[in-house]
This record gives structure tokens, sequence and C-alpha cells, in this order.
């Protein structure tokens, strides 16, 4: 299994357990499920009636969670358009650094650039309404934001990660 690490900040943020697509080069798109947590049953031994418990009024506080969301502990948070590309720009230079860094090639940095700059114009920008926002665990505002759409059923959940803001690590 591969565990995806925004390499900013270091948090787990998706893993190739769950379907992932590529998308124009620069983003994974993985579909995501809303799942149902159980409540939590603690059995002290204790007879409830003896002890004046009341039986039948326990609600279950079972809940329903998006499991990209629950398994990498993602934060939601909010931006209106302007702050979300005002972070973009930020974040993008970040990883065009990290790129060099790494010793990408130009030609790979080249890439990147200009296939961030379509992919915000064409696919972020016309529907940045739809989506939702997420950071890691650190909630560190500096690294990636995940964002988080629904597909044309408008039920089945998916999560937009950048490629090239990725580190991989083998389990």
């Amino acid at each position: 299994m591969i565990i995806y690490k925004d390499f900013i900040t270091g948090d787990e943020v998706l893993s190739d357990s769950y379907p992932l697509k590529e998308v124009d080069g620069i983003v994974y798109e993985a579909d995501c499920a809303m799942i149902n947590l159980e409540a939590v049953n603690v059995d002290t031994g204790a007879n409830a009636s003896a002890e004046g418990g009341d039986e039948e009024g326990v609600e279950d506080q079972a809940q329903k969670v998006n499991n990209i969301v629950y398994s990498f502990r993602l934060q939601p948070t909010n931006f209106d358009k302007k702050s979300y590309m005002s972070h973009l720009k930020g974040y993008m230079k970040a990883v065009k650094n990290k790129l060099k860094e790494k010793g990408a090639s130009e030609e790979t940095i080249a890439e990147f650039e200009k296939g961030a700059q379509k992919y915000v114009k064409e696919k972020l920008i016309p529907n940045f309404k739809d989506f939702e926002f997420f950071t890691g665990e650190s909630m560190d505002v500096d690294g990636m934001v995940l964002l988080m759409n629904y597909r044309e059923d408008g039920v089945t959940p998916y999560m937009i990660v950048w490629k090239h803001g990725l580190d991989e690590m083998k389990v």
C-alpha cells in the first residue's frame, strides 16, 4: 500500500487503497464514501436495571462520516474565492521550490506550472462554489488544501489532491 503525504506539512492525506484517477497529469481524484461509525458500547459488567440505569433511554451515537476525511483526520476549513486563490498562489510557489529541491527537471516544473494554471482556470474557478475544503491533520494552512466535490450523480463524493505536492510512502 502507498500512503500519500503532503510534502510541505508531512500530513498523510490519501492512500492507494481508495480508487485513484489521475486527471490532466496534475491532480488525483479519489472516490470517497459516506460510512457509518457505530457507537462505542462500553460494557462494565454491571446490571443496568439493578444499578438504576436506563436501559431503553440510551440513544445510538452512530454518525455518518466521509471515509477519507475520517481515515486521514482531515480538518474542514473555509475559503472564499479570493482567499483560496491567494493561498493557492503561495502553495504553488512552495511546490515549485520543493520540486527544484528534489532535482526535478525544468521540463517537469514547466509542465506542472502550465498544467496547474490550466486546471485552476478550467475546473476550479468555474466550479468554486461546489467545493468543500480540508487541511491535513496538522491544520497547517501553508500546506495542501484538499478539495471535495460530488460526481455528476450528486451522491458520490470525491477528493482532489495536487499530484506534485505529494510524497509517497510504501507500507
